[in-house]
């Protein structure tokens, strides 16, 4: 089988690798698991009913900032599948200005297509590398040909002598000598002339929807019609190295291989994340005004997720088993007010939880990618340790969730905010008045930094 299968994890397992990224949501991350798991069942089911078994897509309703899109990225990365976030909003109806929603099929085939080539050339980058050195060293000491035993070919054919034997055996011993040098990295400053790809200038085609398509194809064509243009630059061993070394793994992976595995990848595990599904919901009530268009687009939405076959300029890519997670605040409308076919088309509701203080002091401790821990690593490279202390990080915690209730509530992206306007001072210090050692936040100098803003309910509706 083609198709990159998910990764071997049991529902429990997953929900366990969320936990390290996202607090709370036990739920969500329930249904997530589920959802993903059904992918590996279904793969590995007898062949005469896999077509007919579809993916339960999913709907996570609840406030901005509680995890909605980290729980669907997390989970692609997790799978190893092709993922697209949009927002439904960038679509209209068919004959007004915007996206044509099939885009968004096109837009994860392309992102398919990067990650298994990704993938391909990790796995020759071996291989790669040591054309690499080869191309290097013949920028550095052009090889001489061998000769032979009627003479010696240098570009003209000249009588076989033991000078020009020894021509060709002094330059291989040099050739040696410096690819020993490559290796050790005592050439890696060293300047030399690299002719690389120029690069095509960028084309937009606008047009009427539907042309998108039409447009790309164009644009390939126009960009491969005529000579290759390259340029060449000045650039260190060390640079040289890296431009090269994309280039011949290009040249070493099947690109119609990886295009069938890409397309084959979207149609068995990709999923598309579509937020703000609230925003296209007619409001209870409406009858028309300006967002007439907005049922327009859950109509044109709905063979996308019910499943048909989109034209992309990889083939055609059918959306049967695409995974669909949408999600919305449905504060104003009411998942009620989608039209009764998209409804059916996400069967799953899970309601997210507002966070909580406790919750945003986890948030703040526990996941491997914390708020905190980004700004001890960003200033460990100004060689400034940054230490949190536990009263601080639960001083954070409160203001967090007392803004969140006092003027809006916007989950975890209040800790953002909150966060910038305790460091900013240190950030700005760093590493003028602050060279080196170590700084630690204690709950005197976050009220000194936020007391009054927390107090003062005008300053912090815009600035907190």
């Amino acid at each position: 089988m083609s198709v990159n299968p998910t990764v071997n994890l049991t529902p429990r397992q997953i929900v366990s690798e969320l936990d390290k990224y996202i607090i709370g949501q036990h739920d969500a991350k329930k249904s997530v698991a589920i959802a993903l798991r059904n992918r590996w069942r279904r793969l590995r089911s007898n062949e005469d009913i896999r077509e007919d078994i579809i993916p339960n897509n999913i709907l996570l309703i609840g406030p901005t900032g509680v995890g909605k899109t980290e729980i669907a990225r997390r989970l692609a990365k997790m799978a190893g599948a092709p993922f697209l976030k949009v927002e439904a909003t960038k679509y209209t109806e068919v004959g007004y200005v915007g996206r044509d929603v099939e885009s968004m099929v096109r837009d994860l085939t392309e992102i398919a297509v990067n990650l298994v080539k990704s993938e391909m050339q990790e796995n020759v980058k071996g291989r790669a590398e040591e054309m690499v050195e080869d191309r290097i060293l013949d920028i550095l000491i052009p090889p001489v040909k061998k000769p032979t035993s009627t003479g010696y070919q240098t570009g003209t054919m000249v009588g076989y002598d033991a000078e020009n034997a020894s021509d060709h055996e002094l330059n291989e011993r040099t050739r040696q000598r410096f690819r020993e040098k490559l290796r050790a990295g005592e050439l890696e400053d060293r300047q030399i002339e690299l002719e690389v790809k120029a690069s095509a200038p960028m084309m937009q085609i606008f047009g009427p929807q539907g042309l998108e398509e039409m447009g790309m194809n164009l644009q390939d064509m126009l960009g491969n019609m005529g000579p290759k243009r390259t340029k060449k630059r000045q650039v260190k061993v060390s640079d040289a190295r890296r431009l090269l070394l994309a280039e011949e793994a290009e040249k070493l992976i099947d690109q119609e291989n990886a295009v069938a595995q890409a397309l084959e990848r979207v149609q068995q595990a990709g999923i598309i994340f579509i937020d703000e599904l609230d925003k296209i919901a007619a409001k209870s009530g409406d009858k028309g005004g300006p967002d007439v268009s907005r049922q327009g687009v859950q109509r044109d939405l709905l063979p996308i997720v019910e499943g048909c076959t989109v034209t992309t300029k990889y083939g055609m890519v059918k959306t049967d088993h695409v995974l669909f997670i949408a999600s919305g605040a449905f504060h104003v409308s009411k998942p009620s007010d989608l039209i009764p076919e998209l409804q059916g088309r996400f069967p799953i509701r899970v309601e997210m939880q507002s966070l909580s203080e406790d919750d945003f002091y986890k948030i703040l401790t526990i996941p491997r990618n914390a708020l905190t821990k980004q700004y001890q690593a960003m200033l460990e490279s100004e060689g400034v340790e940054l230490e949190f202390m536990d009263e601080s990080l639960l001083e954070i915690a409160r203001i967090a969730a007392e803004v969140n209730s006092a003027v809006e509530n916007i989950g975890a992206r209040r800790l953002h905010t909150i966060l910038s306007s305790v460091l900013e001072e240190i950030l700005f210090m760093v590493p003028d008045e602050i060279p080196a050692g170590k700084v630690v936040i204690d709950k005197a100098y976050i009220d000194k930094r936020l007391g009054d803003l927390v107090r003062n309910r005008d300053l912090s509706h815009f600035i907190l």
